[in-house]
């Protein structure tokens, strides 16, 4: 049976998105993970994606590596050229309409907030965390919405029908390049804390073999410079091999704003 590929979380223009295929496929061949027998996946259910026996390489995200994917391997994690991101480290964007912008989080009390998915880091996890020291008997926001995508979080506050959502700063970074009508009236009133970036990972039947050639392969794209026309766009900068007690922070994040009193968002 083919093993799966997938680049499922930054795919914004997705002809950047084909060009990194195409190379993670040159430079698994020369691995010898034979990258051209690869199956490609958009997939709808990410969570049993990313739990299939058969996959070699996806990007996942941080809350659902430590909760819901407790067997999956990591195999490292990107760094990227934008604004809000460190080293592997990323945050989000606390966006808001252009009308809003001297404000604070904690002016947002009582306001709509929107997320992509009550599963997500990026978009729910890192905000309850921003508010939960700001939460009045287990309630900060008035209202919550869930959109499905971080892009039409960005519609859903330019239309007024939500006052605020964290948005991925790399997300952010791409969308304002490559769709600039969807940031339009938006600004950032600040970014939420860093924490390591979106884990990419292969099954928990990986081999250890395999796992060193993966690593081998994503090395090489960020600092062989063939590949710099294909990095640069998606604003991959370096890669670090990272593992999951690397995103320990996550958990401890969600564990101190439940303890806080607020279960939810």
């Amino acid at each position: 049976m083919s093993k799966l590929i997938s680049l499922p979380m930054y795919d914004v223009h997705h002809p950047d998105t084909e060009a990194l295929l195409s190379a993670l496929r040159q430079l698994l061949n020369h691995e010898g993970l034979d990258g051209d027998s690869l199956l490609y996946s958009e997939p709808e259910d990410r969570l049993a994606h990313w739990q299939d026996p058969q996959l070699l390489l996806s990007q996942t995200c941080g809350y659902p590596l430590r909760a819901l994917l407790p067997d999956v391997q990591v195999v490292g994690t990107f760094h990227y050229q934008a604004a809000g991101c460190e080293g592997f480290n990323y945050s989000s964007h606390l966006v808001v309409r252009e009308a809003d912008a001297g404000k604070t989080l904690a002016d947002f009390r009582g306001q709509r907030v929107v997320c992509n998915s009550d599963d997500s880091q990026s978009g729910y996890h890192t905000l309850r965390s921003q508010v939960a020291p700001l939460q009045k008997e287990g309630k900060f926001f008035s209202d919550i919405a869930f959109s499905g995508s971080h892009r039409q979080s960005l519609a859903e506050v330019q239309a007024g029908r939500s006052d605020i959502a964290a948005i991925d700063a790399v997300t952010l970074a791409l969308v304002s390049r490559h769709e600039p009508d969807r940031v339009e009236g938006l600004v950032s009133i600040g970014t939420t804390a860093l924490v390591p970036g979106l884990p990419m990972i292969t099954s928990a039947h990986a081999s250890v073999e395999e796992l060193a050639k993966l690593r081998n392969a994503l090395k090489r794209l960020v600092s062989e410079p063939e590949w710099r026309e294909v990095r640069e766009p998606l604003l991959i900068k370096d890669f670090s091999f990272t593992h999951r007690d690397d995103y320990q922070p996550i958990s401890d994040a969600a564990l101190k704003a439940a303890a806080s009193g607020l279960i939810t968002l």
